[in-house]
């Protein structure tokens, strides 16, 4: 497991939520209205499952840059610092390669496309990270392991540079002059996230915008092109779970249909969106206009309810930060069980977001199970205190009536968050 992200994670969310609220103390204050409860908790949730999926599979990363590392030339030393300055500059040009072949592969696409599905663009934007990522992103980083930059540098490096990133995912920040002629900046960033036919597959890099100046995919933000955030063919989804897999199943139907083999392999190898003339045949669609095309998701949701799954949202945050605390003191079955718990819960409050009932039954099952395991084995993952374990199955019992009233059909008024 990757104990020293997990740790860098626990450390750095309260920041990060700081930070969040600030800005959208700001966005409300200048009434720009860039925050959505749903998009907001959607993209929250999917960072959270890519945090614990990172836990559990960073391992394949460390171990593949490890073995690459042994048949290196040389090991350069972690104790000198142009050897930090390298490593972070050098991690920089290998991101680069990293996110660029994220736009332009379907495989690494399938993973990406995660953090390019919110409708908004704002802080919360940034945590929207994929969970598959962990499979595939360690392959960029092995030139770096052939020149003999130690693991545990890769590593810090790694998370500074992904934490550097956190703060150019707004739109209270405007152009910043010649800071946005050299690194990255949220003008820089939200012409990345934009759909639009100039924008699109533009400004990969983390920090130095040197790389896409070297390498053509440079493109400023214009004010006569306001950007349109989201991606082409929009989700339609509020569920983390199936924001991660969307893209995978696509591909997966594609290939099983497509009659050469050929075609078979370059719908995963090939350019996002590629279909075979036999497949594309069955769907014939319209030429793309974002500005015709685009309509923002937001089925209608019962204010209550909306209110119902704030707070929850708000108790699985802080069960994750408990679920990070005590993976170095619990077992791999009860560390899985309990992100288990954590990912199958987040998928069901998307499910209330879209305002499907069925979602309303797996909610009361969810709830149920935690007071039950509370009861019957007095304690909740750490928890072994009887008024803390009485304190879940208490707030357990009280979320389900807080549920019953929040679907109750005299509760029509509209969510306003």
């Amino acid at each position: 497991m990757d104990a020293l992200y997990a740790r860098a994670v626990a450390l750095a969310v309260p920041v990060f939520l700081t930070l969040i609220a600030v800005e959208l103390i700001a966005d409300r204050w200048r009434r720009t209205y860039y925050y959505h409860l749903a998009d907001s908790i959607n993209s929250l949730s999917c960072g959270i499952l890519s945090t614990g999926m990172r836990v559990f599979f960073g391992f394949i990363g460390l171990y593949t840059y490890e073995r690459a590392l042994s048949i290196a030339p040389w090991r350069l030393p972690a104790d000198h610092w142009a050897v930090w300055i390298f490593a972070f500059v050098f991690f920089d040009l290998c991101y680069y390669w990293n996110h660029r072949l994220g736009h332009s592969s379907g495989l690494f696409w399938a993973s990406h496309v995660v953090h390019h599905q919110s409708e908004e663009f704002n802080l919360t934007t940034a945590l929207r990270q994929p969970g598959t990522g962990s499979f595939t992103a360690w392959i960029f980083y092995l030139p770096m392991a052939l020149c003999g930059v130690p693991a545990r540098v890769l590593l810090l490096v790694g998370v500074a540079q992904l934490f550097y990133q956190f703060w150019p995912h707004t739109r209270l920040i405007g152009k910043l002059g010649v800071l946005d002629r050299w690194v990255q900046t949220p003008s820089n960033h939200r012409v990345h996230h934009a759909q639009n036919d100039i924008y699109l597959d533009k400004n990969y890099v983390g920090v130095f915008m040197l790389w896409d100046h070297l390498f053509g995919s440079y493109q400023e933000e214009l004010e006569s092109e306001p950007c349109i955030y989201g991606i082409r063919g929009q989700l339609h989804s509020w569920n983390p779970i199936w924001a991660n897999l969307h893209y995978y199943v696509a591909m997966a139907k594609d290939s099983w249909h497509a009659r050469r083999w050929a075609d078979k392999a370059r719908i995963w190898l090939g350019p996002p969106g590629w279909r075979p003339a036999d497949v594309a045949a069955r769907t014939t669609k319209a030429a793309y206009d974002p500005h015709r095309d685009f309509v923002r998701y937001d089925p209608s949701r019962r204010l209550a309810l909306s209110w119902y799954v704030l707070v929850q949202f708000v108790v699985l945050t802080a069960s994750n930060s408990h679920f990070l605390a005590v993976l170095p003191k619990q077992g791999m079955a009860a560390n899985l069980a309990y992100f288990a718990f954590i990912g199958v819960s987040l998928a069901t409050l998307g499910g209330l977001l879209e305002n499907r009932g069925e979602f309303a039954i797996w909610e009361a099952g969810r709830l149920a199970l935690a007071a039950t395991i509370v009861l019957v084995t007095g304690g909740w993952f750490g928890f072994a205190a009887r008024w803390a374990a009485a304190g879940v199955a208490g707030f357990a019992i009280a979320s389900i009536f807080a549920l019953w009233t929040a679907c109750s059909p005299s509760r029509t008024r509209a969510a306003a968050l």
